[in-house]
């Protein structure tokens, strides 16, 4: 899987910015906001498997909108459905 480059941190960021649900990443034993520019550069940097969590009112769209952005740049995650 490749590493994200640095308008996919943004435009990730900005998404998940756009919803009021909350949008965790799991790394390893890390959990990071993805609406967090700074916790997503220290995470997607690296390459490896990735899951999203998204919990609250408008979870489902920002489930939606969350792959669609992952997908456009190539970074593979697996949203968890909790």
């Amino acid at each position: 899987m490749p590493s994200a480059n640095n308008a996919a941190i943004v435009e990730i960021s900005q998404t998940a910015n756009q919803f009021r649900s909350s949008i965790v990443l799991q790394y390893d034993n890390k959990y990071i906001d993805v609406k967090s520019i700074l916790g997503l550069f220290t995470t997607l940097l690296s390459s490896g498997s990735y899951e999203l969590h998204v919990h609250g009112a408008d979870a489902d769209e920002a489930k939606k909108a969350m792959a669609e952005v992952f997908a456009k740049h190539q970074l593979a995650i697996q949203i968890v459905e909790d």
